[in-house]
Order: C-alpha cells, then structure tokens, then sequence
C-alpha cells in the first residue's frame, strides 16, 4: 500500500505511522512525503497528539488540489456530479433520461452537465483529474466497455472511455453502476468498516455489488453481481429483456412492477391503479408502491411478491458469501417499507442460522446517489495505485495523460 493510499484511507495521520503500517524506512517515507508535500497532494496540518517526545504534524490529502468528474448513468436518468480529492461531492444533478436513446445523445448530455458543472458557483478552479461513469449492464472494467448490455441498445462495445478522454484530455474509468454504489456505501455509506457487503439495486433492474475483504469485487472480468438475470420461475414465461424466460428482473423488477400493476388497473382488479390510468398518469413502481401505502391490496402484493422473489435468491447468495451486511438502493427498495420487509423475512428465514447471525438487511441511506461518490472514488483508487502514481505526478495532475487508464493494473 502507498503512502498516500494510507493517508487518504485515515490509516495514518503522521509519518511514525506511515513507517510503521507501509514497512517502509523513516528515510523513504521521509522522501515520499516530502514529494507529495511539493505536489501539493498532502498538506501539513497542526501538531497531533504525542504519544512521548515531540507532538508529530498531522498529514492530509489536500482535497482542493483537483477535480473529479463523476456520471453514474441508470436506466431512466442521467446522474452527474464533480467531487475534490477525498470524494466529498461538490456539485451534482439529476435528470430524466432514458438510457436506449444511445450513447452518443446519452454522452452528449454528459459532456453538457459536466461543463454546466465545472462552471458551478460552489466548485473551485482546479485541474480535473479524471472521470468515472457508471452503465446499467455488465461492463469490462478493464478496458470500460459496455458488453452486451440488455437494455443499452446501442451501446455493446462502445468506446465510453476514449469518447470521453479525447473531450476532456484526463483519465476515465467506466464501471456498472450497482459496483460504484457498492463502493460508494464502502467508502462513504453505511458499509464503512464492513468487510463482507452485498449491495442490492432494485430499480427498473435488478443488480448487486459484491464487497469482499473490504475491497469490491468484480469478477475476472466484471460481471460479479449480476444477479437480475439469475433463472427465478423458468415457468413463468416471462421473457426477460436479456432474452432469457423467468429473470429476476423480469418477475421483480421496476419494470415488472409498473407491467404488472398496469395490466391491474386495465382488467379492473385496482380501483385505485385504474384511477391513475384514467388521471393519464403511467403506473410505474413509485405509484405501485404509493398505492400500496393507501392500502391497495393488488398493490401490496405485488411489492410483497418482488421482495419475496428478490429475498429468496439473496438467500443463496447469503448461504454462499455470509455478508454482514446487505444494503438495497435504488428506487423500488427506497419507495416504501414493503419491499424491504419482505426481503428480511424472506432472507432470515430461507438463510442458514449461522450465516444471518451478525446479519444487517438495512436500506442505502447516501443521498443523492451513492454512485457517485461510488464514481468518484474509483478514480481515485486507479490515479492514486502504486503503478499509476509515478507515470503522472512529476507533471503535478494527470490532466492531458489519459492514457494511464489504458494501462493494465499492476
């Protein structure tokens, strides 16, 4: 681990302790620091506390020093935002948008809300350090590819990182959206100090981002957590959008949700979904579950029936990983106790006894979007590793070197 790896993860605060954690010599770490010092990457603060002789100065990283930029992308919205050096998110916006209109209307707007962004009142004048974006399907991270995304038409194989590093000139990591809110909650969220985290997004989709040893976890290639498209009623006939018969996502997802509901409404089995048909209003998942908090009992079902299926298979999940931690996100789990009820019930009483002991099934609590700082934070793990920090920082920042995101890791 680097020296500034320990100073920005809070491991070590002054230079007793950075020898003492990275096994480094005080002569190197006197070296190291004093580099990062004159790059003005870490600051020197007041005096700590002494723990016998002279008081020792408190190292930090200095968070005005860059930018990043961060877009975590759903299936119906555009999120973006711009973050200082530690994460902490300066600037953000949300918008309506659907993700099949393509990647290059998609990345247009992008690039607009980054600008917009860069030009906020509350965001210093500092070089832009890179950019993280997040995709609703399955992504190589080594080379920031969408892969056959199911509902991305468009967008298999196309090249989001060299589009967005030829506009801006910095470094760009692209990941699946449900692995940057994971990390996001690890770092920022409720998952600090956890060691073993599933975080589980019930939106239009379904998906999970797998924390393991403290650390994310994506697979050989990426496609770790992808458990929307995991096989929940092969007999249900239902076509999934990944062309498979009986998903997850297609029997418990928004999308389920807002099909089944509408069919409800249409064949006179809600009153109350039939009247925000005939208001002109669509049903989608925040009506279904709005109508279940007024007590439809379709409604309550339906919410009952997503967290069931959602339930059961983090059950296999929970036998086979035994997380501490579970977190749902997204907007189906945030729109009401429901859903969430019904997962816990269903989890504890389908896990084994010993793997739900210690186990917390809580809601995401990082507002607006724990992507985001899930976005901003992978960049900087990749600019700040061991074999990517001393291709850029003789230069001062790594804007203009965007091609050290190419680079494979170390």
């Amino acid at each position: 681990m680097t020296v500034l790896d320990l100073v920005r993860g809070g491991r070590a605060r002054s230079r007793p302790e950075l020898a003492r954690l990275s096994g480094l010599g005080r002569g190197a770490v006197t070296q190291r620091v004093t580099q990062l010092l004159d790059s003005g990457l870490l600051v020197e603060s007041d005096l700590g506390r002494s723990t016998g002789g002279r008081p020792p100065r408190e190292l930090s990283v200095r968070a005005e020093a860059g930018l990043v930029l961060v877009a975590p992308l759903g299936a119906t919205h555009i999120a973006a935002g711009v973050t200082d050096l530690t994460g902490r998110l300066l600037a953000s916006v949300v918008e309506h948008a659907d993700i099949a209109a393509g990647p290059e209307k998609t990345l247009a707007r992008v690039e607009e809300l980054f600008d917009d962004l860069l030009a906020h009142d509350s965001v210093p004048q500092a070089p832009v350090y890179g950019i993280g974006v997040g995709l609703p399907g399955p992504v190589e991270f080594a080379t920031g590819t969408p892969v056959n995304p199911p509902i991305m038409p468009g967008w298999d194989g196309y090249q989001v990182r060299k589009r967005l590093s030829e506009r801006f000139a910095v470094p760009v990591w692209v990941d699946n959206d449900v692995n940057l809110s994971a990390l996001g909650e690890l770092r920022m969220g409720a998952a600090r100090g956890e060691q073993v985290v599933i975080y589980v997004k019930i939106g239009t989709g379904i998906g999970a981002g797998l924390v393991s040893d403290g650390r994310l976890h994506r697979g050989a290639d990426g496609a770790a957590g992808d458990i929307g498209h995991v096989t929940v009623d092969a007999a249900s006939g239902i076509v999934c959008r990944c062309g498979n018969v009986g998903c997850l996502e297609a029997l418990a997802g928004g999308a389920a949700v807002s099909r089944d509901g509408t069919e409800a409404a249409q064949d006179g089995r809600s009153r109350y979904l039939e009247g925000v048909l005939a208001s002109g209003r669509a049903i989608d998942a925040a009506e279904v579950a709005l109508a279940a908090q007024h007590g439809d009992a379709v409604s309550v079902e339906l919410l009952n029936r997503s967290g069931k299926l959602v339930g059961e298979t983090l059950a296999t999940l929970v036998n086979f990983f035994n997380p501490s931690l579970i977190l749902l996100g997204g907007g189906l789990a945030l729109a009401g106790d429901l859903l969430l009820a019904s997962v816990r019930e269903t989890v504890y009483r389908r896990s084994l006894p010993l793997a739900t002991r210690d186990l917390r099934i809580v809601r995401s609590t990082l507002a607006p979007d724990p992507a985001l700082s899930g976005a901003a934070h992978m960049v900087l793990d990749e600019l700040f590793s061991r074999h990517r920090l001393g291709r850029w920082l003789p230069a001062g920042s790594p804007a203009g070197f965007p091609e050290i995101a190419d680079e494979p890791a170390a």
